[in-house]
């Protein structure tokens, strides 16, 4: 199972953060950083710095370590935007992003940024319709320059695999990603997603999740990243979190891994703690490679 980083953007992760996050991450193997795209803090009021503007200066600064979203919401941005800004960001970084693509559902930060927040089925319908604009203006050679990552970069659709998600990302997506679910839900979800790819006549994408993670090189350090945790967000882990030493995460890991799940984006919130990101890469990733 391939192990990445997810980070909530809009939790007051200021540009230092960001910089230390991704050095924290190339130092100790993580193959991937993703952040979330959001413009406001989603329970309390934090700040939130651009998302595809973190990502273009990450990729400056960094050599090795993969970038993307979990996911730009289609009410965002234009598609030739999104599409042009991804492509950027494949340059400066020299192929090393991917880019997340949803519906988008906050409706809070819509109505402070002046978004429009249609009904879902509206925003599903305009996912559909740049889902392939993005894929026009990458593939047809007049949109320049192209990308850097041949056909283009991965595009990875976030949902809950319900029939529309799945039969789009089944005939788009390069790979489908799922958050906070137990093994049992994952199973279903990437079944799902497996069928629909199989109706449209492709093999099945890969098949990711997003999900919590508290770790601790034993239960006293665990203990106290807890405290540390409910102190940030005021609540401890969720039941689908990922938790425990890193002998107990790899075991967690391994039933979703048994459940179809090939990659996990986990999700750091306490996100200046960058000593569980050196245990993640120490212990974590080596024993699931």
């Amino acid at each position: 199972m391939r192990v990445c980083l997810m980070i909530e953007g809009q939790e007051d992760v200021t540009w230092d953060d960001w910089t230390a996050l991704a050095v924290a991450c190339e130092e100790h193997g993580i193959e991937a950083l993703f952040r979330s795209d959001h413009y406001i803090g989603l329970e309390t009021p934090r700040a939130s710095l651009d998302a595809w503007g973190t990502l273009c200066g990450l990729a400056a600064i960094t050599s090795r370590l993969g970038l993307g979203t979990l996911v730009s919401p289609a009410t965002f941005r234009h598609p030739a935007v999104l599409a042009k800004l991804a492509v950027t960001a494949d340059h400066i970084s020299g192929g090393r992003v991917e880019i997340g693509m949803g519906a988008g559902w906050h409706e809070g930060e819509h109505a402070l940024y002046g978004f429009e927040f249609p009904p879902a089925r509206e925003r599903m319908a305009r996912l559909e319709a740049q889902l392939e604009e993005v894929h026009r203006q990458w593939k047809s050679g007049e949109h320049l320059p192209q990308p850097v990552q041949r056909p283009h970069p991965p595009l990875i659709m976030g949902g809950s695999a319900k029939p529309r998600s799945a039969a789009l990302a089944a005939r788009w997506a390069d790979e489908y990603n799922t958050v906070y679910v137990l093994p049992d839900e994952a199973r279903r979800r990437r079944d799902a997603i497996a069928e629909a790819c199989e109706r449209a006549g492709r093999e099945p994408i890969p098949f990711s999740m997003m999900n919590g993670l508290l770790l601790g090189a034993d239960a006293a350090e665990l203990r106290e990243r807890e405290r540390a945790l409910v102190q940030w967000r005021g609540s401890g882990p969720e039941e689908t979190w990922i938790t425990g030493t890193p002998e107990q995460v790899v075991e967690r890991l391994r039933e979703y891994e048994a459940a179809g799940v090939d990659r996990v984006m986990l999700q750091h919130l306490v996100h200046r703690d960058l000593d569980t990101i050196a245990l993640l890469g120490r212990e974590v990733v080596p024993a699931l490679a």
